[in-house]
């Protein structure tokens, strides 16, 4: 068991995932300040009530399960004001917690097991062959590697790679991203991801019967909008926080 500051977020990190932040707000400034400064980790959590902008009076709750996120590009493009970016390691569930005087928040968390590599089976190749299909699309399109939203190497033969980087691009809200973080199972979370696929292109009903994520979903197999999807879900991922 480790001790760890903790990031209440409006967005779920997942292993492997990017997150670019900016934050103004004192506590966090130092917090992350310090994190870089020794290396360390520190942990992101996805909050269930309230607001990642500390507020007079205001309480926050967030889930018992998060991720580490691990600093690997930080900047001060002016006094006050930090940019970073991370990207998700492990999953950890939280144990005991508590909000410091300066409104920080801390915990006592166990690391959870990561994922086992799961070959990917051919009646889930079709994710991982549209994720790989966008992926070379913003190569061609000449982004470079510090503006893609996912790191290499790009392992689309890995069920758990796969269905995490597509838990964090589709538009599903947050309690549902929650969940699939929560799952121990890498072949089930990329079941659920395959069913958004299989839903929309095995038919299911009319087009304004179906989900805003299944349409996102068809969108990408249907080759259109690379660029858009991609970039608009890495500026949603970037929060800001005053």
């Amino acid at each position: 068991m480790v001790n760890l500051p903790l990031f209440p977020l409006n967005t779920i990190l997942f292993p492997g995932g990017l997150l670019p932040l900016k934050t103004f707000e004192v506590r966090y400034l130092d917090m992350i300040s310090r994190c870089f400064s020794a290396g360390e980790d520190f942990g992101v959590v996805g909050i269930t009530r309230g607001s990642d902008v500390m507020q007079t009076g205001d309480t926050v709750s967030f889930a018992e399960v998060g991720t580490l996120a691990r600093i690997i590009h930080f900047d001060v493009p002016q006094t006050g004001l930090i940019h970073i970016r991370c990207v998700g390691s492990s999953r950890f569930r939280i144990q005991r917690c508590e909000q410091m005087q300066d409104g920080l928040w801390a915990g006592d968390v166990e690391t959870i097991t990561d994922d086992q590599m799961v070959p990917l089976q051919a009646d889930l190749k079709r994710p991982a062959q549209a994720l790989g299909e966008l992926i070379e699309a913003l190569q061609r399109q000449g982004i470079s590697e510090e503006e893609m939203p996912v790191l290499p190497p790009y392992r689309l033969d890995d069920c758990g790679w796969v269905a995490n980087l597509w838990c964090e691009i589709l538009p599903i809200s947050l309690a549902e991203k929650q969940n699939m973080l929560e799952l121990d199972s890498p072949l089930v979370r990329l079941e659920l991801v395959n069913d958004m696929f299989l839903n929309k292109t095995e038919g299911g009903g009319p087009e304004e019967d179906r989900t805003p994520d299944l349409r996102i979903a068809n969108a990408t197999l249907s080759k259109l909008s690379y660029r858009p999807l991609f970039l608009q879900r890495l500026n949603a991922a970037c929060c800001d926080n005053t």
